[in-house]
């Protein structure tokens, strides 16, 4: 049984022996005592004044006698106004140590057979260019979502939907016959996603000449678009691998193969995954089906012009068109395909889209056309929404000039953590190059992801390189360096033979009290950030972890401790705020090394 619960149950027994009068746990207001005053928890009297026809004082004094009294977890207390410190026995905190110390998977929950399967959708790239910096965040929200909600005993599909049709692939595609010479990742030496970059940017790069061109001839630019001959060739691929052209979809594979294998080692080097792959190719017809299954129900309506429309105006919404009136599919028509597939794999219970905030309204409408045409978690689907990330100007180019490719920004993070590495000193002295480059890149990579994943998803932000490999800030690299702390005094200890567990002192300091309860914490954090789909909450908590423990290392002696069973304590203490930052980091795909 928790801390919480046992001293719910005594305000609740306390209440009933002073006030005769029964009442529901959920009466029962306790919080975290501040800072600024003496105690662990307080307790908040104010209702049950009614029932003592009491001072808030007198109320709290009585309350706080009563418990002391009777529970001998509750060492003493304290009362402000209309609220009751109650002060912890330190002898409760190191039990509660060793409660920890026994749990490997402490805060988090396995699934069972029972689970609720949760499937959480991300990346969703095109395969006409390289993953992006948008792409860097909305992976690693996806990536850390998925085991958050795996860590509260949900059961996680993590999957992907590839837009791998339409007008921007074909611009790829045209562009390559006509300026590629048949060159191939392989004999360019290109990842196989930056040489199709290549080609989509060749691509408008000659379609603006052309439009160009067609002005300077008295042309305006609408008149131009329509008349360009680059544009034409583009849609006339379109419509062939519309019609199943055996020549346009052999090299459309071809292409999108490379573009594949590409992806594949961004997301490895970004340390994400999926179980599932779906392909905007596939969904897209079936959707249509769906739709037109929609209409023969009266769900759905057909205009004159043969378009499909939704009327959603009853929803407080407006008419939402599924099919274009030749019959081709839009994005929300490729949705409603892809939720058929997925609801035909799996049976999932609840459906997480992480897509930017400027898809709000679309996920709207979606989630109405779900439920409407029959999914059970259509109503209940859940857009994590998300705000835009940018570089400050002039701090890091693409090769484009606009876009800031996932390749190039990581290199650039593993770079600067060599650089900052090496300024403070070269930490990593006596360990080999291949050792040291490996360390680099677990610093870099755990600065880009804290940095992203620390702030409220909800809100734009501006990422920083330079800032987020500070070792001293609220940063990945300082939690980095506290867990690597954790492990070196567990290394030496275990060098010098103490044994740390069975570690029963006498006494303990508030500092440690403060840690073990912080380290109490991490379910409930865990749960928070389950419930309100929250990495930030996560991270920010890893923080005040090692925040916490350096200045518990900084003031108090560990290995030179001269009390054995207050050294062993303290190691013990170390050991486990070790396991919970390894866990906490783990949760938001952050690694953690041994050493720094």
């Amino acid at each position: 049984m928790n801390i919480e619960t046992i001293l719910n149950e005594s305000v609740i027994a306390a209440i009933k022996e002073l006030y005769g009068q029964e009442i529901a746990a959920e009466k029962v207001q306790l919080q975290k005592t501040r800072k600024e005053f003496e105690g662990d928890f307080t307790l908040v009297v104010f209702p049950f004044l009614q029932m003592s026809k009491k001072r808030p004082e007198e109320t709290a004094q009585e309350i706080g006698e009563k418990i002391a009294a009777t529970q001998p977890l509750v060492a003493g207390f304290n009362v402000i106004k209309g609220f009751l410190n109650l002060s912890i026995a330190p002898s409760y905190w190191i039990e509660l140590l060793q409660t920890i110390d026994n749990t490997p998977e402490w805060g988090t929950t396995k699934a069972d057979e029972k689970s609720p399967l949760v499937m959480v959708e991300y990346s969703s790239p095109n395969t006409n260019k390289p993953l992006h910096l948008g792409h860097i965040r909305n992976n690693l929200l996806g990536y850390a979502l998925s085991n958050i909600i795996a860590a509260n005993g949900n059961k996680v599909v993590k999957t992907n939907i590839v837009n791998d049709r339409g007008i921007h692939i074909c611009k790829s595609m045209l562009a390559w016959q006509k300026w590629g010479n048949g060159e191939t990742p392989a004999s360019s030496g290109k990842k196989g996603d930056h040489l199709i970059g290549d080609y989509y940017v060749a691509f408008d790069k000659h379609y603006k000449a052309e439009l160009q061109e067609l002005m300077e001839k008295g042309m305006s630019k609408e008149e131009a678009e329509a008349a360009s001959p680059l544009m034409a060739e583009a849609r006339e691929m379109l419509v062939k691998w519309e019609a199943g052209d055996s020549e346009v979809r052999n090299l459309w594979s071809t292409m999108n193969g490379w573009v594949y294998e590409g992806f594949d080692k961004t997301y490895k080097r970004l340390g994400v995954d999926f179980d599932k792959i779906y392909y905007e190719s596939d969904t897209y017809l079936e959707g249509k089906e769906t739709v037109l299954g929609g209409l023969e129900k009266g769900i759905f309506y057909r205009r004159d012009d043969n378009s499909v429309w939704a009327d959603l105006t009853a929803d407080g919404l407006d008419e939402k068109l599924l099919l274009r009136s030749d019959g081709t599919s839009v994005y929300m028509t490729q949705d409603i395909g892809t939720a058929q597939l997925r609801f035909r794999d799996y049976p999932i219970d609840k459906m997480v889209y992480v897509v930017g905030n400027e898809q709000n309204y679309h996920f709207q409408v979606l989630s109405l056309l779900l439920d409407k045409l029959g999914f059970a978690w259509g109503k209940g689907l859940v857009h994590f929404s998300y705000g835009m990330v940018e570089l400050p100007e002039g701090k890091m180019k693409s090769r484009e000039g606009t876009v800031v490719d996932a390749d190039d920004l990581m290199d650039e993070m593993i770079k600067t953590a060599r650089e900052t590495s090496e300024e403070l000193g070269g930490k990593l002295s006596g360990l080999t190059e291949e050792e040291a480059a490996e360390i680099y890149r677990i610093i870099g990579l755990g600065a880009l992801k804290y940095f992203m994943l620390k702030v409220d998803a909800r809100k734009n932000m501006l990422f920083n390189p330079k800032e987020s490999i500070d070792f001293n800030g609220n940063t990945g690299p300082f939690i980095q360096y506290t867990y690597a702390r954790t492990r070196s005094i567990e290394r030496k200890a275990a060098e010098a033979g103490v044994n740390c567990d069975t570690a029963t002192p006498v006494s303990i300091s508030e500092k440690e009290c403060a840690i073990i309860r912080l380290l109490n914490d991490f379910p409930a954090v865990v749960r928070q950030a389950g419930t309100d789909y929250s990495p930030s909450g996560i991270a920010n908590y890893a923080y005040d972890l090692a925040k916490e423990y350096n200045q518990f290392y900084h003031d108090y002696s560990i290995l030179r401790e001269e009390d054995a069973a207050t050294k062993a304590f303290r190691i013990l203490l170390t050991r486990n705020v070790g396991k919970v930052i390894k866990t906490a980091m783990n949760l938001l795909g952050i690694e953690v090394p041994e050493r720094m």
